[in-house]
């Protein structure tokens, strides 16, 4: 084995001996608050990206994305193991307007808007300005803007992001097909009977959601667990959190029965 790969092996093994996986920690806090790890690697990540991949070339992005959160800063995207989760849950729903809660840096909503349809739409809602302006110039690069609208807000901020929703993206009676979840993970559940409430899914929307292992949404988990075979049937995905072989994760895939 070549000292290069044994010391990729080692990262994805022992994540915790990477400095950025350990600057991330210390700025746990921060990316609480603010979206961001506070050490400015997103942008860091948003300037890799574009150096190095073509445009209009949507794998590419994604490609260097993985390259930059693996073997440079870690960051927090849904990543490529999981990601394959993610995908076979858009190819089976097919879904035409989707919504995702949480875009960091633009990786998942990428990943999505390269398997939709024509006429399909993906609203993303990011908190953070300056992650929704990386977002967009990373779905910009990878060809994919026409596809994605990436909205500033959180659904719980009073009602004005859910306003802004229905007022200027379409959402209302049974309209959205999928949901993503990969936001505060102690709001997955709130947003999502927000969601509810708002009467947007339908019987057969799809709603995925990540990190539910680690961090962990256990108040997400345990209602999704209740519910089982009256409102939702799930699907519980064991893989590993981002970027690593060592840590568990899971990711639920649930079907709104109506």
């Amino acid at each position: 084995m070549s000292g290069r790969s044994f010391a990729s092996t080692l990262r994805e093994r022992l994540p915790f001996l990477r400095w950025s996986v350990l600057r991330f920690a210390l700025g746990g806090r921060t990316f609480v608050k603010t979206g961001q790890v506070g050490d400015g690697r997103e942008r860091v990540a948003r300037d890799f990206v574009l150096a190095l991949s073509p445009t209009g070339d949507p794998d590419a992005v994604l490609a260097a994305l993985d390259d930059f959160a693996r073997n440079h800063s870690l960051l927090v995207n849904v990543g490529d193991e999981k990601g394959l989760i993610l995908d076979a849950a858009l190819r089976k729903a097919a879904p035409g307007l989707l919504l995702e809660l949480g875009g960091y840096c633009g990786y998942s909503a990428i990943r999505t808007a390269r398997l939709l349809g024509a006429d399909a739409r993906l609203v993303s809602v990011e908190m953070n300005p300056e992650n929704a302006e990386i977002a967009r110039t990373l779905l910009a690069h990878a060809g994919l803007a026409d596809r994605v609208s990436v909205v500033v807000g959180t659904i719980g901020d009073g009602g004005d992001t859910v306003k802004r929703l229905i007022e200027e993206h379409g959402f209302g009676p049974g309209a959205v097909d999928f949901v993503f979840l990969d936001h505060d993970k102690s709001a997955y559940l709130p947003d999502l009977k927000t969601i509810l409430e708002a009467g947007w899914l339908h019987p057969g929307s799809v709603v995925v959601a990540d990190n539910v292992g680690i961090p962990g949404a256990p108040d997400y988990r345990r209602y999704m667990r209740e519910s089982e075979g009256t409102s939702w049937r799930t699907v519980e995905h064991h893989t590993h959190t981002e970027y690593q072989s060592l840590l568990k994760d899971l990711v639920l895939e649930s079907e709104y029965l109506g």
